[in-house]
C-alpha cells in the first residue's frame, strides 16, 4: 500500500517507537536504541504505553456506551489489538471510525485498521496533525459532521510544542464539530519528575523531534470551554479504572501523564 523507501529509518519516530514500548515487531533500529534510552531514564516509560493504550480502550467503551458513534482518532500509531475501531464496534457495529497519523508505516499496516465491522466503516488517512483542514475533509468523506463525533487524540498532543499551536489545532478541529461532539485525550507529564522530563526533552530534542510535557493545568487548558467528564483530567490510569483491564504498577510513583474526556456543549 506504500513504498518503503518512504519509511525513514535514519532517525527514530514515535508510532515506531511506542510499537517498541508496546512489544511490537514493526520498529526499526534507532526506534529501539532511542527507547531504550528512554527507559534507562525512566522505566516509567513502558508502564505509560501500556496506561495510554488502557486509557484509550476505557474512554471508546465510555463513549460507545453512551451513543457516540463517530470517531476520529488522529495519531493512531501501528495496530495494536485491540483497537479503537474494533471496541467501538464491539459495542455498537454500526460506529464509523477514522484513522489518522503521518508515519507511511502506519499506512503499510492500514489493511489491519480497516477490517470493519460489516454494519460499520473503518477509513484511514494519511495527514499530519499539523494539517487540520485536509484531515477535516477527508474525513467527512465517512463522517457526518453534523452529529457528535469523537475526537480521539491519545499520547499525540506532547509532541506538539505551544509554539506549534498545539492549542490552536486542537480549536480548529473541535470547532469543526457540532454540540455533543467529544474530546479524549491522554498527555504525557513530567511534573512527577522533572529532571528526567528535561533530559527526555533534550533528548528528542538532539534527535530532531519535539517532546512537550505539559502540567495538569497545561493539560487541563485543551478542555476549556468544554464540559469535563468524571474524574476530569486524572492521572492517566485513575481515569475511570472499573471500565477496563488495570493498568500494573508503576513501582517507582504515579504513571507519568494524565488522561481525559470532554463534551462539547
Amino acid at each position: 500500500m506504500t513504498d518503503p523507501s518512504y519509511i525513514d529509518t535514519s532517525k527514530p519516530h514515535p508510532a515506531r517507537m511506542y510499537d517498541w514500548f508496546l512489544g511490537g515487531k514493526d520498529n526499526y533500529p534507532v526506534d529501539e536504541e532511542m527507547g531504550r534510552q528512554l527507559v534507562a531514564m525512566d522505566g516509567r516509560v513502558l508502564t505509560m504505553a501500556r496506561a495510554n493504550r488502557a486509557f484509550m480502550q476505557r474512554a471508546t467503551r465510555w463513549l460507545a456506551g453512551r451513543g457516540v458513534r463517530q470517531f476520529l482518532d488522529i495519531g493512531t500509531g501501528i495496530p495494536t489489538e485491540p483497537n479503537l475501531h474494533q471496541i467501538a464496534q464491539g459495542i455498537a457495529p454500526d460506529a464509523r471510525v477514522v484513522y489518522c497519523d503521518n508515519d507511511p508505516i502506519v499506512l503499510a499496516h492500514a489493511e489491519a485498521l480497516l477490517r470493519s465491522a460489516p454494519q460499520g466503516v473503518t477509513e484511514y488517512i494519511q495527514a499530519d496533525f499539523r494539517e487540520p483542514a485536509k484531515i477535516l475533509e477527508e474525513a467527512a468523506r465517512v463522517l457526518d459532521f453534523d452529529r457528535p463525533v469523537a475526537l480521539s487524540l491519545v499520547a499525540l498532543l506532547h509532541f506538539i510544542a505551544d509554539e506549534d499551536g498545539a492549542y490552536e489545532l486542537v480549536d480548529q478541529l473541535m470547532s469543526a464539530l457540532p454540540s455533543g461532539s467529544h474530546l479524549m485525550l491522554s498527555h504525557g507529564t513530567g511534573e512527577f519528575t522533572p529532571d528526567t522530563a528535561r533530559r527526555a526533552a533534550e533528548l528528542y530534542k538532539a534527535r530532531g523531534m519535539t517532546l512537550a510535557l505539559r502540567t495538569h493545568a497545561e493539560v487541563a487548558r485543551f478542555f476549556e470551554g468544554y464540559d469535563l467528564v468524571d474524574p476530569g483530567v486524572a492521572v492517566i490510569d485513575r481515569w475511570k479504572p472499573e471500565l477496563g483491564e488495570p493498568v500494573p504498577d508503576a513501582g517507582e510513583g504515579p504513571v507519568p501523564g494524565y488522561g481525559a474526556v470532554a463534551s462539547k456543549p
